[in-house]
This record gives C-alpha cells, structure tokens and sequence, in this order.
C-alpha cells in the first residue's frame, strides 16, 4: 500500500476547514434568522472560497497557474462532484439498499466525492506545469 503524501494531507485538512466554515457558517446564519436557502448558499460559497484558496497556495500549490483558468475548473469540478456525483451515489445507494439510514448514502457520496476532487484538483485544476527539458549546445561538454 502507498504511504499517504503531503499533497494528501494537506488536502484532508482543508476539507476538514471549510467544512467547518460551511457547517458553523451556516448554524450561525440560520441562528440569527437568515433563511434557510440564503444562509446555505452563503456558507457554501463561503467554504468554496476558503477551499479555492487554500486548495491553491497550501494544499497543491499552484501559486503560479492562472488563477482565472484555475477558479473555472475548480467551481466546474466542485459543483459537478456536488450536485452530480454525490447524487449518483446517493442513488444508487438508496436503490441497491432499500430503507438503509438516509446518512450512510450521503457519507459514501462523500468519501466518492472526496476522491473526485483531489484527482481532478490534483490532474486537471491544479496541474504542474511539466518540466523544460534541458537544452544542451551544439559543442557543449554534455553532447
């Protein structure tokens, strides 16, 4: 089995942040009276912005790819992960274990989900600009 990477870590831990931020963001908001709908959608986009962040300077560290280019695809892969993948899951969960608890789908489309975004964020998102081969000279040592 492959020991768990840096890169991994680190992308665990910003899940677990703007998880967080969502979570708390959103039992704050709704707390105070906001709607449902409204403190949902401001926690999300709050905990999307943190993750977008954190994915990029700490987590992947692609400070240098372009950042419009990078936002895109990110809220491409995130909201498709969200609203398709996790539904897909959750669906076929439901249908393949009638009258299972309503949390274990969800915490599957989760974990499906988890993976989807690390290798799209990691291949796609994030991606490492290859390395320039070295270009040796005609009449240099090294040919």
């Amino acid at each position: 089995m492959k020991p768990i990477s840096g890169t991994q870590v680190r992308f665990g831990v910003v899940g677990v942040l703007n998880t967080a931020v969502d979570a708390l963001g959103y039992a704050l908001l709704a707390t105070l009276g906001v709607p449902m709908f409204v403190a949902n959608f401001i926690s999300t986009t709050a905990g999307m912005l943190l993750s977008f962040t954190l994915n990029r300077n700490f987590t992947f560290r692609a400070k240098d790819g372009d950042i419009r280019r990078q936002a895109v695809l990110f809220f491409a892969v995130t909201a498709f992960g969200l609203w398709v993948v996790h539904a897909a899951v959750i669906f076929g969960v439901t249908k393949l274990f009638p009258g299972i608890n309503v949390l274990i789908p969800k915490l599957g489309a989760i974990a499906v989900g988890m993976v989807w975004n690390y290798v799209l964020y990691k291949k796609i998102v994030f991606r490492q600009a290859a390395a320039e081969p070295a270009v040796v000279q005609p009449g240099s040592p090294a040919n």
